[in-house]
């Protein structure tokens, strides 16, 4: 398979350039080792679930949608290469600063190839609800780990709609999507709250006729939603007694393009937050946090555990709410983080587990079921980074409890199997504990977070 920048054929070992694009550089281990206080401020890179939905929708607006600060990580650029193939002009004007001129609701294109989506299951997943709800057909798939992961939760609503699905054996890429030539509105109560589940069903309802309802147990993250609504569809939010949530679209809307500014990704944010928390004597500001409100439950937690965590200049942009942080290292204590907190935080789960080896008590974390169907079993590969850096825990089918003693003893060698977040994660360990920590592979933290490095450095962390 070739780099998507130079053409080189990465799984023979000839793609080396390590930047945006390069899908098969090769990072060898790396190691974090006791770092001098963290200073100064940075800006992490744009929200990664914003940025893929701005270039969904502005690819079925009409017109041109110009979007700003987006993400320019693997997975967002598998998007935009994607909807190009489905008759999207998307254009990069320069960093983080997008063009995007859409086909229209209804005239997506039959894609001519493959769509791969490398490690993206957002991505995957959404443009499947796309897909389903077009009279094209198009085959999707990705790399190792994302082809492990279910697609089930998606395509049982999705074919209530009228689309098809043939794939692997559990309902695994790779998967070709036969959309519905009539698609149908439906009202669909998800099993577990998924923001991607949601998102899938309304893009699919976008060209069905009548209202297409979800019914959420919980909120998840409604970026969907607010996006829907800037660029022009009726969305309808119903908060139940019952603490459900029903969403309502009205099928076959015109959307019309609307500018995109897309704030700092919060779960990006979380790596240098949790560093600064840890390392003695830091003080760190980290500008421009979106603070969406489905998804700041790592802040509440670790602001209950004791941290500081100041929330400056709040302002709204691009409608979502967002504001510069300043973070100071704390004297963290062991809390316990309840099941229904787990939707607005469950990327953030895995630094989570690192800031509580760090508390002195019990952190208690509930509600971790969706951990075991990730870019890896994070659930597992948490509790398995833990034990190999000396930290006592006990992780059962949808918990973990960490034993925190106020430092981590480090020295271990972590399993990323192939999940950014786990990388980054036990690497911000490396920065506080008594032994350096080692991960066996990075190359997979520019899916999401390019310039994780770069950053990290740039605040004092040492990194090898």
């Amino acid at each position: 398979m070739k780099c998507t920048v130079c053409q080189s054929d990465w799984r023979r070992g000839k793609c080396t350039a390590r930047r945006i694009g390069h899908r098969g550089s090769q990072v060898p281990a790396q190691s974090a080792q006791i770092s001098p206080a963290l200073t100064g401020t940075v800006t992490v890179p744009g929200d990664k679930s914003i940025s893929h939905r701005a270039l969904i929708l502005g690819g079925i607006a009409v017109g041109e949608t110009e979007v700003t600060g987006l993400l320019e990580g693997d997975d967002v650029l598998h998007t935009a290469e994607c909807m190009r193939r489905m008759g999207a002009t998307v254009t990069r004007v320069g960093e983080g600063h997008w063009r995007v001129r859409g086909v229209g609701v209804g005239g997506l294109i039959e894609p001519a190839d493959i769509l791969d989506m490398g490690n993206s299951g957002t991505g995957a997943r959404l443009l499947m609800g796309l897909v389903a709800g077009h009279p094209v057909t198009a085959i999707f798939t990705g790399d190792a780990s994302l082809n492990k992961r279910p697609m089930a939760r998606v395509t049982e609503p999705l074919s209530r709609m009228g689309a098809s699905f043939v794939g692997r054996a559990g309902g695994k890429l790779p998967m070709a999507v036969i959309g519905a030539r009539d698609p149908m509105p439906i009202e669909y109560r998800l099993p577990v709250a998924s923001a991607q589940v949601k998102s899938a069903i309304l893009l699919a309802g976008l060209c069905a006729p009548g209202e297409t309802t979800v019914i959420e147990p919980e909120p998840t993250r409604d970026h969907s939603e607010r996006l829907l609504g800037h660029f022009g569809a009726e969305v309808r939010i119903v908060d139940a007694a019952d603490g459900s949530r029903h969403v309502t679209l009205r099928g076959q809307p015109e959307l019309i393009a609307a500018p995109v500014v897309v704030p700092g990704d919060p779960s990006s944010a979380a790596f240098p937050i949790v560093a600064a928390l840890i390392v003695p004597g830091s003080d760190i500001t980290v500008r421009n946090v979106g603070l969406n409100p489905l998804r700041v439950g790592l802040f509440d937690t670790l602001i209950e555990m004791g941290a500081r965590i100041d929330y400056l200049d709040r302002r709204v942009a691009g409608g979502e709410p967002v504001a510069d942080l300043r973070i100071r290292h704390s004297e963290l204590k062991g809390v316990t983080v309840p099941a229904a907190r787990a939707p607005s935080m469950i990327d953030e789960y895995p630094v989570l587990a690192v800031a509580a080896a760090f508390a002195r008590g019990t952190t208690r974390m509930e509600g971790l079921a969706e951990l075991r169907v990730k870019e890896s079993d994070r659930l597992a590969a948490v509790a398995a980074g833990l034990a190999a850096n000396g930290v006592t825990h006990e992780a059962g089918a949808d918990y973990l409890v960490v034993q925190g003693t106020g430092r981590a003893p480090g020295g271990g060698t972590v399993a990323t199997h192939m999940d950014h977040r786990i990388a980054m994660s036990f690497l911000v360990m490396g920065l506080a504990s008594a032994q350096p920590v080692t991960v066996d592979d990075t190359h997979m933290i520019d899916t999401s977070f390019p310039g994780f490095g770069g950053l990290m450095t740039s605040l004092g962390a040492i990194l090898s």
